[in-house]
C-alpha cells in the first residue's frame, strides 16, 4: 500500500521522530504551489481510482491533506471499497452520485461532503440500502468535516462491507520515495495517540489476507491437478505438427492448446489472491476447446460448437448437451451442461463422474459442496452468467450469495441475488444498478436532477 514503508519506520521511530518530521515538513511546504485541477467528475473519478479520498481544490479549506491522507490510510489498509469526496458547496448535485458511479467504474460505498452537506451510496453488493442510510443518520451531527467523514469512514469498517479496495490503490509509492503527506498524515496519528485503532484496522486487513492466502493453497491443489491431467492429454495426443494430413488450421489449434497450457502455468505461478485462480482455469477451458476443435479436424468431423465444459468435472473436457439434474442429497432440479461419458451414465440411471475435492474436515465432497473457496476455479470454467443456475441450492452457491464473500474470493461471479457480495472493489465499468445511486434525502434528489439537500439537513431518508 501507499506510504507502507514510511509509517513502519514511524512505528520504531515513535512521536519525537514524527513531532521533528512534521516540524520539517511544516518548512518545506512554505511557498509550495498550490492545485488547480479541474473538478469535472472526470478528474474526480480518476483521483478516486488511484486513491480512496478526494478533495476538491476549491474545498481544500474543509479537510486538510494532512487529515486527508490520514483517512485514506485508515481505508487503504483496511482493504475496503470506500470511496470519500469533498466538493465545494455549489458542485452541480444532478445524477451527482450516478455519474460519479459511472465516470469511477468501481463498485463501492461513495460518500461525498458538499459545502456543509453530506450524503452516501453503495452498490446494493457492498452495503444495502438500509445499512447506507443509517450510516449517514448516525453523523450527522458529527461535526465539522474531518469530524464527520472520520466517523462515518470508522461505523462503516466495522460492519461487513462486501468486496475489497481496488488494486490501483496499491499500484505505487511504495518505492518512489518517502510521500510528504503520509509522513505528515501518521505522524499525526501517532501523535494524537491513534495507534491502537491503526492496529485494529490492521489486524482486520491482516486477517483477510490470512484467509485469502489459505483459500489460495487449498486452490493451488486442485489446479495443479488440472494444469497436470490437460498436460497428460497433450502427450496423449500423439500430434506432430509436420506429419502427413496435417494442415495450418491444425497446426493452429494444437499452438493454441501448448500456449494455453503454458499460461495456466505462469498465471497459476504468478496468482497472489483467489479470484486470480479464474483466469487459470479459463485458460484451461480454451486449451481443452482448441484440443477438441482438432480432435474433429483429424477424423474429418464438423467442428464442435463453442460449449461449457462439463459440469461434473472440467477435466472431462467441452460438454456435448445439456441435461435435468438433481443432486442425490436433495436440492432443485437444473440444466446443466454434460459430456458425452456422462450424458450417456445418466440415461442408463448411473451416477456421473464428478469431481471431488478435499473439504476443511479432509473428506473428499463434491467441488460444489466442498466450501467457499472452490468459486474462483468454477467461475473461470463456468463464466459470471451461468454459473449462478448451476450452483443454486448447493453450498458454494448459497455462500456466494452472502455480502462477505467478495472480500475473500473475489468478485464478478455472476448474479447470485441482490445481495450478491461479488461487486466491492471490482471494476465494472458502467454495468451497475443505477437504482443503487438515486434517489436523495431532506427533501431534495441527489440522484434524479433536484437539490443536493437543505443546507445541514441530514435526515437520510433514503
Amino acid at each position: 500500500m501507499k506510504g507502507a514503508p514510511v509509517r513502519r519506520l514511524l512505528h520504531l521511530l515513535m512521536v519525537p521522530l514524527a513531532a521533528v518530521a512534521l516540524a520539517a515538513l511544516a518548512v518545506l511546504s512554505v511557498g509550495a504551489p498550490s492545485a488547480h485541477a479541474a473538478t469535472d467528475l472526470s478528474t474526480v473519478a480518476e483521483a478516486l481510482r488511484e486513491s480512496p479520498v478526494y478533495v476538491d481544490p476549491a474545498a481544500s479549506a474543509q479537510l486538510s491533506s494532512a487529515d486527508a491522507e490520514a483517512l485514506a490510510d485508515k481505508i487503504e489498509d483496511a482493504d475496503e471499497p470506500v470511496f470519500v469526496a469533498v466538493l465545494p458547496a455549489g458542485y452541480p448535485t444532478e445524477n451527482l452520485f450516478q455519474n460519479l458511479r459511472t465516470e469511477t467504474g468501481v463498485t463501492g460505498l461513495y460518500a461525498i461532503r458538499l459545502g456543509d452537506r453530506f450524503d452516501a451510496r453503495a452498490d446494493s453488493g457492498v452495503l444495502s440500502e438500509q445499512a447506507v442510510a443509517n450510516l449517514v443518520t448516525a453523523v450527522q451531527g458529527a461535526g465539522d468535516t474531518k469530524a464527520q467523514l472520520n466517523d462515518f469512514v470508522d461505523d462503516a469498517l466495522r460492519g461487513d462491507l462486501g468486496g475489497t479496495a481496488p488494486s490501483s490503490w496499491s499500484d505505487g509509492g511504495g518505492d518512489a520515495g518517502v510521500d510528504a503527506g503520509t509522513l505528515a498524515a501518521t505522524g499525526a496519528v501517532l501523535a494524537a495517540g491513534g495507534v491502537g485503532a491503526y492496529a485494529l484496522i490492521r489486524r482486520n486487513r491482516h486477517r483477510k489476507e490470512e484467509e485469502r492466502r489459505a483459500a489460495l493453497a487449498k486452490l493451488a491443489v486442485v489446479v495443479d491437478e488440472d494444469i497436470t491431467a490437460f498436460g497428460e492429454e497433450l502427450e496423449r495426443l500423439d500430434f506432430h505438427p509436420a506429419e502427413a494430413g496435417a494442415d495450418d488450421a491444425m497446426r493452429a489449434d494444437y499452438e493454441r492448446a501448448l500456449d494455453a497450457y503454458e499460461e495456466a502455468k505462469s498465471l497459476m505461478a504468478a496468482a497472489t489472491r483467489p479470484e486470480e485462480v479464474r483466469a487459470v482455469t479459463r485458460a484451461l477451458e480454451d486449451g481443452r476447446f482448441s484440443l477438441s476443435q482438432l480432435a474433429a479436424r483429424r477424423e474429418g468431423r464438423p467442428l464442435p460448437e463453442r460449449r461449457a465444459p462439463c459440469f461434473f468435472d472440467p477435466r472431462h473436457g467441452p460438454s456435448v448437451a445439456d441435461v435435468l439434474w438433481t443432486p442425490p442429497m436433495g436440492g432443485a432440479e437444473r440444466e446443466v451442461p454434460v459430456c458425452a461419458a456422462d450424458q450417456t451414465r445418466l440415461a442408463d440411471g448411473q451416477e456421473p463422474m464428478i469431481r471431488e475435492v478435499e473439504t476443511a474436515t479432509g473428506s473428499r465432497r463434491p467441488y460444489w459442496d466442498a466450501g467457499p473457496a472452490y468459486g474462483p476455479w468454477a467461475g473461470g470454467y463456468f463464466g459470471g452468467g451461468l454459473l449462478p443456475g448451476l450452483l443454486v441450492g448447493t453450498m458454494l452457491g448459497s455462500m456466494m450469495a452472502t455480502p462477505s464473500y467478495a472480500a475473500v474470493y473475489g468478485a464478478g461471479y455472476g448474479d447470485f441475488g441482490a445481495a450478491a457480495g461479488y461487486e466491492g472493489g471490482d471494476v465494472s465499468g458502467a454495468d451497475f444498478d443505477s437504482d443503487d445511486f438515486s434517489g436523495g434525502f431532506g427533501g431534495g434528489d441527489f440522484g434524479g436532477g433536484g437539490d443536493f439537500g437543505g443546507g445541514g439537513d441530514f435526515s437520510g431518508g433514503f
